[in-house]
């Protein structure tokens, strides 16, 4: 059986609904958040966006070390800029997937901060976990989106908002 087909189905689909959600994304409410632990609206939907770009990392390094320093989180100053974002990460992660071999999944990624490994998985372990990174984000956008009386979409079947509840 070959892994990689479902895989890019998986991922295809799971735009189909994040765009749903990030096009609801008001920048006006971009530092909105509902707790002071919590992300505000635009660090969130921006994380969101780019998460089908950690694919691409996956599948074409080592790992990431969180003590290099070497990551920024894009720029964005609206829906438009948020949703272009998203498609640049969906077309890397689509990309990647097409581009590594079935074995090539079972090579190791690594996360560290330094000499301190967080964690090691395979490559494929990491891309299921950049997928699990965007539902259960993308469930947070929900709540902030229903906190603040905006209807939400469905996910997996039709929101209370899309029944008319």
């Amino acid at each position: 059986m070959h892994i990689l087909p479902f895989l890019l189905k998986e991922l295809e689909h799971e735009a189909t609904t994040t765009r749903k959600f990030l096009k609801l994304v008001d920048p006006e409410k971009f530092s909105w958040k509902p707790h002071e632990k919590s992300m505000d609206m635009k660090r969130l939907s921006v994380h969101i966006a780019e998460l089908p770009s950690w694919i691409d990392l996956a599948v074409n390094t080592n790992g990431i070390d969180f003590a290099a320093g070497s990551y920024k989180s894009p720029e964005v100053n609206n829906t438009n800029e948020l949703l272009d974002l998203f498609e640049k990460s969906q077309e890397k992660g689509i990309a990647a997937l097409q581009n590594i071999s079935e074995d090539g999944l079972l090579e190791t990624w690594t996360i560290r901060n330094g000499d301190n490994i967080l964690n090691a998985m395979t490559k494929y372990e990491a891309i299921r976990h950049s997928f699990s990174q965007t539902t259960h984000h993308r469930a947070q956008l929900g709540v902030y989106l229903r906190l603040l009386n905006i209807p939400i979409p469905g996910s997996y079947g039709p929101s209370a908002d899309e029944q008319g509840f």
